[in-house]
């Protein structure tokens, strides 16, 4: 079962014993606040879609220590189907990432017919919630700082907000560095994470155990790529995962992701240009595996914009290929690091 990213709380009766508008002192139900700190710690998200005023849920959830555990909350009087949506595109994840919790029948039922991906989940559900497998993921060093990446960015798209410039004048005020790394071992389980996570920027859906990961790193038949990003708001973390397979007079790139939390800072395509580089100057052709759904056309487009065309079709898999010919130098509104054994 897919490990859910961020579950979504409806506060009266759920969160809280009672209801807000009718008694501003609600205390927490039992158990809650340890839900919320093991959720937190696993590197899942969490959110609010509440009816109530979100100046009293502010202030309530202020003093009870926990305002800050939830990401853009929706607070208002409208749909909680139509508040989940905006979550989940504030967050840039899918909607079948997300969990959402409530006591009422109506409001669960509401959200299971307008968001059938929308995973949901009874308010009494509370005390099994962190036994249960979508919400137990692998816990990596990057998942317990994830709220924190988020913050960071609510940062960027507040400064973006106000910049007066097109986007591509925005980008190059960042100060992006992207470094792109062969991982040690301690890196794995990061690298793994992110093939069972990402749905959206991810060329073909393989996921990778942690030990396939280990031999494909080592071994002279592989080239397995890492990369972090980050800028003057500071870091984004481990963002984009690439394994290409080696053959005499062709590489393959069997797997590039990237994280949907960078889908607009225009990186998408720097590991890409740089495998493309690597393949011409160790003279083989360049192909790649694509699986196309309906989650990662933004990595089409960026194979298409790159240059690769269609040149065979193995059931569900696309081959493309890049004649390696023209200028492939990397974007010029960051600074790229590479940082790999290839160049050690």
């Amino acid at each position: 079962m897919k490990t859910i990213k961020c579950l979504v709380w409806d506060l009266d009766h759920t969160l809280w014993d009672g209801t807000l508008l009718e008694d501003p002192q609600v205390s927490l139900k039992a158990h809650v606040e340890g839900v919320l700190t093991k959720l937190d710690e696993r590197g899942i998200l969490l959110s609010i879609a509440s009816k109530n005023h979100f100046q009293d849920v502010q202030s309530r959830l202020e003093e009870l220590g926990l305002w800050g555990y939830f990401l853009y909350p929706e607070v208002h009087w409208n749909p909680k189907s139509q508040s989940i949506r905006q979550i989940a595109e504030n967050l840039n994840i899918g909607l079948d990432s997300i969990a959402f919790m409530d006591d009422q029948d109506f409001e669960l039922q509401e959200v299971q017919y307008a968001l059938p991906q929308v995973r949901c989940y009874r308010a009494e559900d509370l005390n099994t919630l962190l036994a249960l497998p979508e919400f137990s993921p692998t816990v990596t060093p990057e998942a317990r700082t994830r709220r924190a990446l988020y913050r960071s960015e609510e940062q960027r798209k507040g400064a973006e907000q106000q910049f007066s410039g097109t986007s591509a004048e925005f980008l190059r005020t960042l100060d992006m560095h992207f470094t792109l790394f062969t991982p040690e071992f301690a890196d794995l389980e990061r690298a793994e994470e992110l093939t069972v996570r990402t749905h959206q920027l991810n060329t073909t859906g393989y996921t990778y155990a942690l030990q396939e990961l280990d031999q494909m790193r080592k071994s002279a038949d592989h080239l397995v790529h890492l990369a972090r990003l980050e800028d003057r708001f500071g870091t984004y973390g481990t963002i984009g995962l690439g394994v290409v397979e080696k053959q005499r007079e062709v590489w393959t790139i069997k797997l590039l992701l990237m994280s949907c939390r960078v889908m607009s800072r225009g990186v998408g395509n720097v590991m890409l240009t740089h495998l493309m580089q690597e393949a011409r100057r160790a003279g083989v052709k360049l192909q790649a595996e694509f699986k196309p759904n309906d989650r990662n056309r933004m990595m089409q487009v960026t194979y298409r914009f790159a240059g690769f065309v269609p040149v065979e079709k193995r059931g569900d898999i696309e081959i493309l290929q890049h004649d390696l010919h023209g200028d492939l130098r990397q974007p010029d509104h960051l600074t790229v690091h590479i940082h790999t054994l290839q160049e050690a």
